[in-house]
């Protein structure tokens, strides 16, 4: 048994500059075993090599979509014995990370690779194992669902799709390109600047556990399994019950603002706060005239009669390097 196999994706915006000393720290650890792939069509092969090795721990070196694919065909390949899935470490490679973020691990992802090998190797994990749902959402040109942690719809998803194909291939730093994002975002909010883009978000409609459908102009739609939303915010414990959390807030800058003073000062899911919606369940549904979602960056598309049907898995264990 090797104590930590890791999955690199060499095309992930980190890698180009970080996999060389990746491989050479790989190179010099006999305890951990290397698979790099550049497809998502070539997970499964890796998935099922890395099973035969029986890792403690399975490390996943690339962007937020090579994690989303990772834990698809680990959850929908059965490569593992039920109950036997290692737990999954991210390290922090990529143009967001929010998964990665979510579980502890920031900075030089040699650094974060070296904490998840040192806990492997010593079998250290007392306080580190979390348990995470995972975002199902069904795939028409596959029978087998696509699974991940962050959806992002409405205004939000025109927002990354604005950073994704007018900001980034400017070259900009990443953390730039979100704030010059961030504030496009709030001109369009603006009248008399709503010709800027991002465009003005469409109407959709979202249902949770079959309660009364929310339906509006929302500049941000989150749905996420993840601890940690915007600016660190955390949900309140009995908030609401599900293991998925719905974030909706709409398209005006009063609600705009006091999203950011409740994600800074407050706890969302505590009080009910004018232009904030907030809601937990394991099914979610989403519905509106060509409306964009996201799911751990992949686009996927909401229409009117055909709604995107979002369902939670069963846990995943994954490992925390923040204990």
């Amino acid at each position: 048994m090797v104590a930590v196999a890791l999955l690199s994706n060499p095309r992930s915006t980190g890698n180009r500059a970080q996999l060389p000393r990746i491989r050479a720290y790989c190179a010099s650890r006999p305890d951990i075993f290397h698979y790099e792939v550049e497809h998502a069509d070539q997970i499964g092969a890796a998935l099922a090599s890395i099973a035969l090795v029986r890792p403690r721990v399975i490390a996943i070196n690339g962007g937020d979509g090579t994690v989303q694919a990772a834990l698809t065909e680990l959850y929908n390949g059965k490569h593992f014995p039920e109950g036997q899935v290692p737990p999954v470490a991210v390290l922090p490679n990529g143009k967001t990370n929010l998964i990665a973020l979510d579980l502890g691990a920031t900075g030089d992802p040699l650094d974060a690779l070296a904490h998840v090998v040192s806990l492997a190797a010593q079998g250290q994990f007392a306080g580190h194992i979390v348990d995470g749902g995972l975002i199902s959402l069904p795939s028409g040109s596959s029978d087998k669902p696509v699974l991940g942690m962050f959806l992002g719809g409405a205004g939000l998803a025109d927002t990354i799709l604005y950073c994704r194909h007018s900001l980034y291939p400017l070259g900009l730093p990443n953390g730039l390109a979100h704030f010059v994002a961030g504030l496009a975002t709030f001109a369009s909010m603006i009248p008399g600047l709503r010709g800027l883009v991002p465009q003005r978000s469409s109407p959709v409609t979202v249902t949770v556990r079959r309660n009364d459908a929310i339906r509006g102009r929302f500049a941000v739609l989150i749905v996420t399994t993840l601890e940690k939303l915007l600016f660190n915010a955390r949900t309140s414990e009995g908030s609401g019950i599900g293991r998925m959390k719905m974030l909706a807030v709409n398209n005006d800058l009063g609600a705009m603002a006091r999203m950011v003073r409740v994600a800074l000062f407050g706890v969302l899911g505590r009080e009910q706060v004018d232009g904030l919606h907030f809601e937990q369940g394991d099914t979610i549904c989403i519905e509106g005239e060509r409306s964009s979602v996201i799911l751990d960056g992949e686009i996927f598309e909401a229409t009117t009669g055909h709604p995107i049907t979002l369902r939670s898995t069963d846990p995943v264990p994954f490992l925390k390097l923040a204990a």
